[in-house]
């Protein structure tokens, strides 16, 4: 989505115009202030989804530090495309100074000593690298933040951005980490599938993995006397058993639509899904309410029938 214009209270004051007139349009509701001397247009920023507004935020940080920044972790996530699990972030900046990890005229900065070649620019901005910035969300963030983020990485970009590989991500491990910060990194990475089709499907992977329930097959092909019905989010093939994550996405977003009209494309995923029970499997569907909690999504997989993984036996 495109993004509204900042507009800068500086860049009034070096016009010679009054600078206090954005303040005063902040209060009767044609601005919204976001930022200390930055502001924009209440109508847009009203029209954002709640994750279209972080980069607007990490654009207003930049727009009014004295030196040019190095973005890094969610921020820098977010700038690389990379899913950033959670809608309310702190601006991540890097910094030299070892005193690190303060928050600064509302930017967190981290102390990262980089290497040049670790820093790329995107979208005008300065930010860590694309793999320092996955290793970063995997040692620092949850399990499901880690999987989902490699997931993502690990294929083919719309953008053009090539996928990484897992041998380019566990090169930067070593000497860059502590070893608790390496151990789940590479917990993330070991688990990591990139045939995982959205952020939805990862964390809910991740989360039935941590919960203790039996890791699906995904994009399992179902056919019947007709031909292919559908590759379908999950499938435990012994229990008769299909699990399909509902974004909401595909009834609204014109790529998932092609054309149709979200009405006509509910009424596909109807037919479609009767199709998959008449083969005899059970279809169990959720969205992100249930992911909310991992007690609501535990209790919703073991209501569902959803495998416990097995055991490992004992030997005596």
């Amino acid at each position: 989505m495109e993004q509204p214009p900042l507009i800068l209270s500086s860049d009034l004051a070096r016009l010679g115009q009054d600078s206090r007139s954005l303040a005063r349009q902040a209060k009767s509701g044609q601005l919204r202030r976001i930022r200390q001397g930055v502001y924009v247009r209440a109508q847009e920023w009203e029209a954002l989804a709640p994750w279209d507004r972080y980069p607007v935020l990490i654009r207003a940080a930049a727009s009014t530090l004295r030196s040019r920044t190095v973005f890094c972790r969610q921020s820098s996530g977010v700038l690389w495309g990379m899913p950033v699990l959670g809608l309310r972030h702190a601006v991540h900046a890097c910094t030299s100074d070892d005193g690190g990890g303060r928050s600064r005229a509302g930017v967190r900065r981290h102390f990262v000593d980089l290497d040049p070649a670790q820093i790329e620019e995107r979208h005008g901005l300065l930010v860590t690298g694309r793999v320092r910035t996955a290793l970063d969300l995997a040692a620092f963030e949850s399990f499901e933040q880690g999987v989902t983020v490699f997931d993502h990485v690990l294929r083919p970009q719309p953008d053009n951005l090539a996928p990484l590989s897992r041998e380019e991500l566990a090169a930067g491990i070593d000497g860059t980490y502590t070893g608790a910060a390496a151990r789940r990194i590479r917990a993330a990475l070991t688990f990591a599938d990139p045939a995982s089709g959205s952020p939805g499907e990862s964390v809910s992977r991740a989360l039935m993995h941590r919960l203790g329930f039996r890791v699906p097959l995904l994009q399992a092909e179902i056919r019947d006397a007709r031909g292919l019905v559908a590759f379908t989010d999950f499938d435990w093939p012994g229990d008769q058993l299909c699990g399909e994550f509902d974004g909401l996405v595909k009834y609204r977003k014109a790529e998932y639509l092609q054309g149709r009209t979200p009405a006509e494309a509910l009424t596909d995923e109807k037919r479609r899904e009767d199709r998959i029970r008449a083969t005899g499997r059970r279809v169990i569907r959720w969205t992100w309410s249930e992911l909310s909690d991992p007690g609501t999504f535990a209790a919703f997989l073991s209501a569902a029938g959803v495998p416990r993984q097995s055991l490992p036996s004992c030997r005596r």
